[in-house]
């Protein structure tokens, strides 16, 4: 499903440019829209209500960046090309590298994730002010960056080789079958090692459980908001 999304401050002669795009406007969205009880809604009809400016300057010169649904039952971030903008059922991260795709898609940070955000019946929701504003993200040397960048690209790229594979590699009703919901060895064993390499940049050891994970997590944040 795609949305249209005229450029920003586009005038009325501007959007009517792209002819198709602009019917389907005319047709679908104005009725509604120039009955808009806030005056600059009805007037610039063609264009959207919120223009999102800050998500738009932080992806500007970008190839690309992290992005994730709102509400999800499965936890997975993506790459997006940055010729696509999300809507608001999605949280982008304005960052194009794979550390900080690797401490996202860590153990470490899914706790708390699970800890600090909200539920939707069995779908958990990420929500960008309590679970990520909050999360201490940690401050580790050039070389334990490295780790972490490598850990994941490693399940990364075997990710997208099995959802994606050369076209002719398999048959369409086999290409169905392949998701990753189930708890494939080469998943886990990848995701072991980005956990390692996470665990590692915050000096903590591997076999904490999920409680001593979210209090160290805390005292982290607490110190450092005493530190100033």
């Amino acid at each position: 499903m795609w949305i249209v999304d005229f450029p920003p401050g586009a005038t009325l002669e501007e959007a009517a440019l792209y002819e198709a795009p602009f019917e389907y406007v005319v047709q679908k969205v104005k009725p509604s829209r120039i009955k808009n009880k806030r005056e600059i809604y009805a007037k610039n009809w063609w264009l959207h209500m919120e223009l999102r400016p800050g998500m738009r300057a932080g992806l500007s010169g970008l190839d690309r960046y992290i992005a994730k649904p709102r509400v999800s039952k499965h936890r997975l971030f993506v790459w997006i090309s940055c010729g696509t903008l999300p809507d608001s059922a999605t949280i982008a991260f304005a960052r194009d590298y794979y550390y900080f795709f690797g401490i996202l898609h860590s153990r470490i940070h899914e706790l708390w994730a699970r800890a600090f955000g909200t539920q939707l019946d069995d779908r958990p929701c990420y929500m960008p002010t309590s679970t990520f504003e909050t999360f201490p993200f940690p401050e580790p040397k050039p070389e334990r960056r490295a780790d972490i960048s490598a850990a994941a690209r490693r399940p990364d790229t075997l990710r997208n080789g099995w959802l994606n594979p050369p076209a002719d590699s398999v048959s369409p009703s086999q290409l169905r079958q392949r998701t990753l919901t189930n708890p494939h060895t080469w998943l886990r064993l990848t995701h072991k090692a980005l956990d390692e390499a996470a665990f590692t940049a915050y000096n903590r050891p591997t076999d904490l459980t999920d409680g001593q994970i979210l209090a160290s997590l805390l005292e982290l944040n607490l110190r450092r908001k005493a530190a100033g």
